[in-house]
C-alpha cells in the first residue's frame, strides 16, 4: 500500500529526569523516543498514513518501541530486530528552562546495526514523503543502508525531508559531522534545522544568512524552516520569507520531540498543499500551527507518546 510518510532512523528509549526518590536518587522515566519516529507519531495524530524503518534489539526496551509504535497505528512491517546489538539508550538530562542534553549508549546500539539489502524496498518505493535525520549516517552498516533507502524513495519519486538533529557525542569528530551532514543537505527538498545546527554548518547565528548560505550551496532545498525555541521559527519557499513567533504561554517541562513535532506539522502541510503551490501567507499559517503542536509536546515528558491531538493545537492557536 503507499503511504503519505515513510521514515528510516533511530527509534530509541530516552531516559528522561523524572524527580527524585525519597533517598534523593534521580528518578529517570523510560519514553519510546527516536526523532523520524516522532515526526511519524505527530503525523499520524494528524491522519497520515506512515510507517517506519528500523532495528531495535530483541531485547525487553525493543518491545516497548514495537508495541509502541502499533499503538501509534504506524506501519512496522520494516522494523527488525537484532539479536546480538541492544537497543540504543538515550539518557535525557533536563535543565531549569526546558532545554535538554543527552548522554547515548549506543556503540554500538541495534539502530545503527540496520544493513542495506535489509531495507523494505517495497515500502520505500511507495511513499509521498521520505524522511531521515543525520543520526543513522553516524557509523556503518546505517550510513550505506541511509543512502541507499534515499535513492529507493527518490527514484519512487518521493519528496525527500531532512532534519539533521545534530548530536555532537555520537560523532567521532566534528568534520565528520559536517561532512555527513552536508551529504543529507545535498539529498533533501524540505529542510528542518535547528539554530544552532545552522550556526554549526554555516559558522553564523543569523538566520538570514545561514538561510542564504544554504539554499545557494543547496539549491535542491525548496522549503527551508529553522527552528529557534523559544526565539520561534522562520521559513524560506521560493522568494517568500516568514517568521513566527514561539507559543509563549507557560508549562514548559522538557523541549523534547518539539523539533520533530514542528517537522511533522510542515511535512503535512506539504502533504495537503505540496511545493509548488506555496504562498507566503501559507508559510506564515504553517509556522503558526507548527509552534503551536511543538509547544504542546513541551508540556509533558517525552515526545512520541505525547503528540497533541488536532483539537489541542486548534486550542492553543485560538490563545496565540
Amino acid at each position: 500500500m503507499p503511504y503519505d510518510v515513510v521514515a528510516l532512523g533511530e527509534l530509541l528509549i530516552d531516559l528522561t529526569q523524572s524527580g527524585t526518590s525519597g533517598q534523593g536518587n534521580l528518578l529517570f522515566e523510560a519514553n519510546p523516543g527516536g526523532a523520524p519516529a516522532n515526526v511519524l507519531a505527530m503525523l499520524r495524530k494528524l491522519g497520515r498514513s506512515c510507517a517506519f524503518l528500523g532495528k531495535v534489539g530483541a531485547d525487553g526496551f525493543g518491545d516497548i518501541l514495537a508495541d509502541t509504535l502499533q499503538s501509534a497505528r504506524i506501519d512496522t512491517r520494516a522494523l527488525l530486530r537484532d539479536k546480538d546489538v541492544h537497543t540504543t539508550l538515550a539518557v535525557v538530562h533536563t535543565f531549569e528552562n526546558g532545554d535538554r542534553d543527552f548522554s547515548f549508549y549506543r556503540k554500538p546500539g541495534a539502530d545503527v546495526n540496520l544493513t542495506a539489502d535489509e531495507l523494505d524496498e517495497e515500502t520505500l518505493r511507495a511513499c509521498r514523503v521520505f524522511h531521515f535525520g543525520s543520526l543513522s549516517l553516524t557509523d556503518e552498516p546505517a550510513r550505506t543502508a541511509t543512502r541507499r533507502a534515499v535513492a529507493l524513495a527518490r527514484a519512487g519519486g518521493a519528496i525527500v525531508s531532512y532534519d539533521p538533529n545534530l548530536r555532537p557525542p555520537l560523532w567521532d569528530s566534528d568534520e565528520e559531522a559536517r561532512r555527513q551532514i552536508a551529504w543529507g543537505l545535498a539529498q533533501c527538498d524540505v529542510l528542518k534545522i535547528a539554530d544552532n545546527e545552522v550556526e554549526f554548518m554555516c559558522g553564523t547565528a543569523d538566520f538570514d544568512k545561514g538561510a542564504a548560505m544554504l539554499r545557494e550551496q543547496y539549491p535542491n532545498i525548496r522549503l527551508l524552516c529553522i527552528t529557534a525555541g523559544a526565539g520561534g521559527s522562520y521559513a524560506w519557499c521560493g522568494a517568500y520569507r516568514a517568521y513566527e513567533p514561539a507559543c509563549a504561554l507557560g508549562g514548559v517541562i522538557e523541549t523534547t520531540g518539539a523539533g520533530d513535532t514542528f517537522c511533522a506539522c510542515v511535512l503535512h502541510d506539504v502533504l495537503r498543499g505540496g511545493l509548488d503551490g506555496m504562498t507566503e501567507p501559507r508559510l506564515h499559517a504553517m509556522l503558526r500551527y507548527a509552534n503551536a503542536a511543538a509547544y504542546l509536546v513541551t508540556t509533558k515528558r517525552g515526545a512520541l507518546r505525547s503528540m497533541p491531538e488536532p483539537d489541542e493545537i486548534d486550542a492553543v492557536l485560538a490563545k496565540m
